[in-house]
């Protein structure tokens, strides 16, 4: 079983992907996404953008998922906040944060392995997915119980979009 950091940077893509429980990727070809399996577990980041005004938010972890299958192609293509995904998987949120919420991610990062030039970190968040090691999912787990509720319970203080 491995961990990743699932990297969300729009508000209507958060909001797909925590009211549809699935998980939705782009065409350009990532090992990390091609090595996504049944039972991973994933950490929900939304960027310091993703709510549409970086000044006032900051880059968050909002909740905790377990995919529940590997990563497939699509029949069809879904189109979620004007990109075009052409895979995915389905996954079970375990946890989420009541919006706005979550833990901040820069305080941490000169603790975590998966970034291994903290001074640049942002520079890793520039994929669908983040490979992280063991030690940082046991930090990032420890930190974010106390904050996390069930799903059912936080659901409804996040965004929806109209289409969806």
């Amino acid at each position: 079983m491995n961990a990743y950091l699932v990297i969300l940077g729009d508000r209507d893509a958060i909001s797909w992907v925590l009211h549809e429980q699935r998980m939705a990727f782009p065409a350009t070809p990532r090992a990390e996404v091609a090595a996504l399996a049944a039972d991973d577990r994933l950490f929900l980041y939304a960027t310091r953008g993703a709510w549409r005004n970086p000044t006032r938010d900051r880059g968050r972890i909002i909740g905790t998922a377990v995919a529940r299958t590997s990563v497939q192609k699509l029949d069809t293509p879904v189109e979620i906040a004007g990109r075009t995904f052409v895979s995915g998987c389905d996954l079970r949120i375990e946890a989420l944060a009541p919006y706005p919420g979550g833990l901040e991610l820069q305080p941490l990062v000169a603790q975590l392995a998966a970034f291994p030039k903290p001074q640049t970190w942002s520079i890793y968040l520039r994929r669908a997915l983040l490979t992280l090691p063991t030690q940082d999912a046991q930090l990032l787990d420890t930190l974010l119980t106390p904050i996390a509720k069930p799903r059912t319970e936080a659901l409804s203080t996040y965004h929806r979009p109209a289409a969806a």
